[in-house]
């Protein structure tokens, strides 16, 4: 399910219009990253079991979301020659990644106590 979400999310996103950066990669790593962030959550309050937290953790949101379609396409926008726009999906998406992932984890603890 993650790799088909991905698929899907990835698609609609790049089909908003053109841009230099490849936010529908963006979108669902910061996007897995935030659910992450929930599941660490639930699992540590106790609310998800051992199978769960594996299945939603590695299975899920390691099938959503992608570092080496993150790796490509920062290679690919270093090789044309628009190394500052690398530089910037890099730096994006890592900040984004673990301010969502700490937003999911703080989230899931405000809920679920």
């Amino acid at each position: 399910m993650g790799a088909v979400g991905r698929y899907l999310i990835d698609r609609f996103v790049q089909s908003l219009g053109p841009t230099v950066l490849p936010w529908g990669t963006f979108t669902v790593n910061t996007g897995g990253s935030l659910v992450l962030g929930l599941v660490v959550a639930a699992a540590a309050s106790g609310a998800l079991p051992g199978a769960a937290t594996a299945a939603l953790g590695t299975g899920f949101c390691g099938a959503l979301t992608t570092f080496s379609t993150l790796s490509y396409e920062t290679l690919r926008l270093a090789e044309s020659g628009a190394r500052g726009y690398a530089a910037l999906n890099v730096v994006l998406t890592v900040m984004a990644g673990l301010a969502a992932a700490s937003l999911g984890w703080w989230a899931g603890f405000a809920l679920l106590g």
